[in-house]
């Protein structure tokens, strides 16, 4: 039993996320080059995990690697114009044929039910259809790009019907118009006009990359400000730029990860640290670092926690002269969630505190928000820890990986001014 002990706690630890996740619809962009990486066989099996833990999913294959391989066996000359392809006739067949070779490979790996095996019993149906009406994208800068075309409308209601009956919704990177013509649509447009359509839960999408990568270092979550500065200093952010995008059109939550990492579909969605880049977004709701004319929001918040003895009371003089140490959430311009953190960077540790939300705002995950933004500060200021004190909230700490510590342990400076009337209990958590 010993060993299987990660594992267990691993389990116990997804179960919020299993609870979240089930019955929201998920929109997965699968590159050609994600299709042809050993690795693929594992992200299937992955998918028909999620679709036996009650998703909703719309699986949206590319297929430029494939397409290529089978212009160049046709001696096709592959052209090019604003990094989309020129499709001429014969370069259509190659990639009616590509598309239709991609997605009957993917039906049949969801198809599998080999005893002894991850999808032994997981009888997966597979649905896929016309879905995508589109138009040519006609002539750019005097060059014609023929059956190359772009998404006009999605059938957002068609797919919500099969996926009301539990099926796995497959499109393909092609579209078709009402004249009965077929064309080559990128797949960036297929998957963004797809999510914002059904409106999507989330999206992810499989890269390279396993995740945003600036400066050497992987920023595991960013609101979509951060993400619209980060296209321009990573490496190879096509993958991004179809989250920005997505976001944009309102999809909330945005997950890049690696298509080459064996398990970072679930690591990422089922653990608390997960495995590539979020980028988060709501189009009312900003986070921010408060400024002097956050001060009354944040009072109007915090008094009345104060007065049942929740938080510590501060006046409005202290928290002017604390303000740079808080962040807040605003909607439409008004404070509803705010936290603080105070550093003590002699001692490589910082103390979170003045986690509150308004009461219309409670129950979502703006507290988690605001705790992940803080811990992220705190690495970024070097700190290798924080704590907290608090005499109400002990178990929603503990949810947020904060383990029990004592009075001893905190920064000198904090323990002298350790109220013992109140006997806060303290807790801790490494960065």
């Amino acid at each position: 039993m010993a060993d299987d002990t990660p594992y267990i706690k691993w389990f116990r630890n997804s179960a919020p996320y299993i609870n979240a996740h089930r019955g929201k619809t998920f929109v997965l962009m699968i590159s050609g080059e994600a299709i042809a990486h050993p690795n693929f066989d594992n992200i299937i099996h992955d998918i028909a995990l999620l679709n036996s833990l009650g998703v909703n999913l719309v699986l949206i294959h590319g297929a430029r690697p494939q397409i290529e391989a089978r212009v160049q066996q046709q001696g096709i000359e592959s052209r090019f114009h604003q990094d989309l392809r020129i499709t001429d006739a014969g370069t259509l067949a190659c990639v009616c044929d590509a598309a239709g070779s991609v997605r009957a490979h993917i039906e049949a790996l969801l198809s599998m039910g080999v005893a002894n095996s991850p999808m032994h019993g997981a009888a997966i149906r597979v649905v896929s259809g016309n879905y995508v009406t589109a138009r040519p994208i006609g002539v750019i800068d005097g060059v014609d790009l023929e059956h190359t075309g772009q998404v006009r409308r999605v059938d957002a209601e068609a797919i919500h019907r099969q996926l009301a009956q539990d099926n796995v919704v497959l499109i393909s990177p092609l579209g078709y118009s009402p004249t009965g013509e077929i064309f080559n649509v990128t797949l960036e447009d297929v998957v963004v006009e797809t999510a914002a359509a059904i409106r999507a839960d989330k999206l992810i999408v499989f890269d390279e990359m396993a995740g945003a990568i600036d400066d050497g270092e992987l920023i595991r979550e960013c609101e979509l400000s951060e993400a619209r500065s980060l296209l321009s200093r990573i490496d190879n952010p096509y993958g991004l730029h179809t989250i920005v995008r997505a976001a944009e059109r309102g999809v909330p939550r945005c997950h890049l990860i690696g298509y080459s990492e064996d398990g970072a579909l679930l690591e990422e969605l089922y653990t608390r640290d997960g495995a590539g880049t979020l980028v988060s977004t709501d189009d009312y709701e900003e986070l921010a670092t408060a400024t002097i004319d956050d001060v009354g929001g944040i009072l109007e918040i915090i008094a009345p926690l104060e007065q049942d003895g929740i938080l510590v009371k501060r006046s409005r003089e202290v928290l002017e002269t604390e303000i740079h140490c808080f962040r807040v959430i605003k909607r439409d311009g008004v404070v509803i969630a705010c936290a603080a953190l105070y550093p003590y960077p002699e001692q490589g540790s910082g103390e979170i505190a003045c986690v509150a939300t308004h009461p219309d705002y409670r129950r979502s995950d703006r507290g988690e928000r605001l705790l992940r933004s803080l811990e992220k500060q705190a690495r970024q200021m070097g700190l290798s820890s924080v704590f907290v004190l608090t005499t109400r909230t002990a178990h929603w700490f503990q949810e947020q990986g904060f383990v029990p510590s004592s009075v001893d342990a905190l920064p000198p400076g904090k323990q002298q001014l350790y109220n013992f009337q109140r006997n806060s209990k303290v807790f801790a958590k490494t960065l």
